[in-house]
């Protein structure tokens, strides 16, 4: 919000009417999520990332076994707040927008993936802050499992993804770009600079687990290998140890899947292959193919 406290010939007041804005919105301070909110989000976020098929009955059921007295209303606003959804059998941290937001076809069923920059993915997770939190959105190389960029946001407002998204169309452009069918993806913000780009987008059927198997990989991989290990306090310093570990998981991180080779190895040496195929379900990747 562009007002000036000091120094500007107009008064408060006249540059919020001017605005728009009313002067108790320039006034007002979160307090922030409480204390024992926190705390719960944290287990539920590891034990999201454990079993993120776990609904609000499960999770309430799971956190009255670690001695937690919770009810089912507070852990339904708890998730919500993390952008966690119940509904599907994988946690969805962007949700559906309205009308104006159009849903594109999916295209990556029965299609190989052979070569670097043909088919990209993005998707957003929680990362859990001492006493507060961020999410994280990351762009991946469905080929190399090479991750191209990635943005940190204390909102899950779109601006941060479609930041992420320039920044990885300035190293190239995909043929293919997917997602799911939250708010984030289906902006026109964000689908028109795919548009523009000359990038065919592509977006996943509501409910289909395994869609964007790769990045779902990646979040387990961030948060086993780094966050709940720093136990990062501020969001400059997540920031940090991210960039850090993203620079590790592309530049020494050796991925099974990819003959014992780093993703940068991969992206930039054309040296293997993977396939999504129907597989036992049609359009899901073959589970053969996801490890990481």
């Amino acid at each position: 919000m562009m007002i000036e406290r000091n120094g500007s010939p107009l008064s408060i007041r006249a540059q919020c009417t001017l605005l728009g804005v009313p002067r108790s919105t320039l006034y007002y301070q979160s307090c922030g999520p409480r204390a024992s909110d926190m705390a719960i989000m944290h287990l539920m976020d590891e034990q999201y990332t454990r079993t993120p098929y776990y609904g609000v009955e499960r999770m309430t059921a799971w956190l009255h076994r670690q001695g937690l007295c919770i009810g089912h209303n507070r852990v339904r606003r708890l998730l919500r707040q993390m952008g966690l959804e119940a509904v599907y059998p994988k946690p969805r941290l962007s949700r559906p927008g309205g009308p104006e937001h159009r849903i594109w076809p999916y295209l990556l069923r029965g299609v190989a993936i052979e070569r670097p920059n043909q088919v990209w993915a993005a998707d957003i997770t929680y990362i859990r802050l001492w006493r507060g939190f961020v999410y994280l959105v990351a762009v991946m190389d469905w080929y190399s499992r090479y991750v191209l960029s990635w943005a940190l946001s204390t909102t899950l407002d779109s601006w941060f993804c479609i930041e992420a998204l320039r920044r990885a169309l300035s190293r190239a452009h995909p043929e293919i770009f997917n997602t799911d069918q939250g708010s984030q993806f289906t902006s026109a913000g964000f689908t028109d600079i795919l548009r523009e780009a000359g990038v065919a987008i592509s977006m996943d059927g509501r409910g289909r687990v395994f869609d964007n198997i790769f990045v779902e990989r990646l979040w387990r991989s961030v948060k086993y290998e780094d966050v709940y290990l720093k136990d990062y306090g501020v969001v400059d310093e997540a920031r940090r140890g991210l960039r850090d570990y993203f620079t590790f998981y592309n530049t020494g991180r050796l991925h099974q899947s990819l003959g014992y080779k780093t993703p940068a190895e991969v992206y930039f040496g054309h040296e293997t292959a993977i396939r999504v195929s129907p597989a036992t379900l049609p359009g899901r990747v073959s589970m053969a193919n996801v490890t990481m």
